[in-house]
């Protein structure tokens, strides 16, 4: 049995913030250079996450597992990865990411709510500097955009580690996936309207539970998941597709979009992003 893993690092356990954690380097809205610092704890805390849930489909008789390591600037060391699991990294990561039919089942592990979600740790859509990001009409995030490249490939998606809200949004898209929250944010309220920075300061605050406690739930989330893989539901959405994306914009600055179209997700996906005027 072969599995896929998508990994992120804002729903892992113990990651608190964007610029400290997330970010190779200076990253801070008063210009000081403290972006990255806890960078190399924060990818560590995302692997032993993401062994977890290698260890955990092992027990249950997955025999390969290719682990994605989805974070932008990267979010994994490939040095402390499982020894029983490959890994999938790099810039430049062509859709959808290693991810076929050959596999019989996928995984997120450390995953984040979309923007603008009550209680969403660290939440946001792609990007902290977007404001909108729509399929069809209808507000999509991270969760929905894997779950759907999913479904087209025939690959079931049978379990979310995550933040509480990155649960509560994938039950809404797959009722039955097995869901194991890490994280619970404390702050309600929107971003819409907000600059980049103000975004990433908003949804700070959370209930972590401890690194360890966290890899033992997902270890056991996985091991339980594998037998979902004939009942599960799929997230679908019909073609043609339509995606847009609006960026954050400042006060008085014009608003921009970027449009897509296609008839799978991939070929909407592999288009450039060029914003135009509106």
């Amino acid at each position: 049995m072969k599995a896929y893993i998508m990994t992120d690092m804002e729903g892992v356990a113990g990651v608190v913030t964007l610029p400290e954690y997330c970010l190779t380097g200076p990253r801070n809205k008063y210009g000081r250079s403290e972006g990255g610092r806890y960078y190399e704890h924060g990818r560590e805390l995302a692997t032993l996450e993401a062994n977890a849930a290698v260890e955990g489909l092992l027990e249950a008789g997955v025999t390969d597992v290719l682990v994605c390591d989805g974070h932008g600037p990267g979010g994994l060391n490939a040095s402390l990865i499982h020894p029983e699991a490959r890994i999938l990294t790099g810039r430049g990561q062509r859709q959808p990411r290693g991810l076929d039919e050959s596999f019989d089942l996928a995984l997120i592990v450390g995953q984040h709510a979309m923007a603008h979600t009550d209680g969403g740790h660290l939440c946001h859509s792609g990007s902290f500097s977007r404001e909108e990001w729509t399929l069809n009409g209808v507000e999509i995030g991270e969760i929905h955009l894997f779950a759907l490249l999913a479904s087209e490939l025939n690959v079931p998606v049978v379990m979310l580690a995550g933040d509480r809200a990155a649960c509560d949004e994938a039950r809404r898209l797959i009722p039955s996936i097995v869901t194991v929250p890490v994280v619970e944010g404390e702050r309600m309220g929107s971003t819409r309207g907000m600059t980049t920075d103000q975004a990433i300061d908003l949804n700070v605050p959370a209930v972590h539970l401890s690194p360890t406690r966290a890899r033992q739930c997902i270890r056991e989330g996985a091991r339980q998941c594998v037998g979902l893989t004939e009942v599960v539901e799929r997230y679908t959405v019909a073609p043609p597709y339509e995606m847009t994306r609006v960026p954050r914009r400042a006060e008085g600055e014009a608003r921009r979009v970027s449009v897509a179209q296609g008839d799978s997700l991939a070929e909407v996906l592999s288009q450039p992003i060029a914003y135009k005027t509106t």
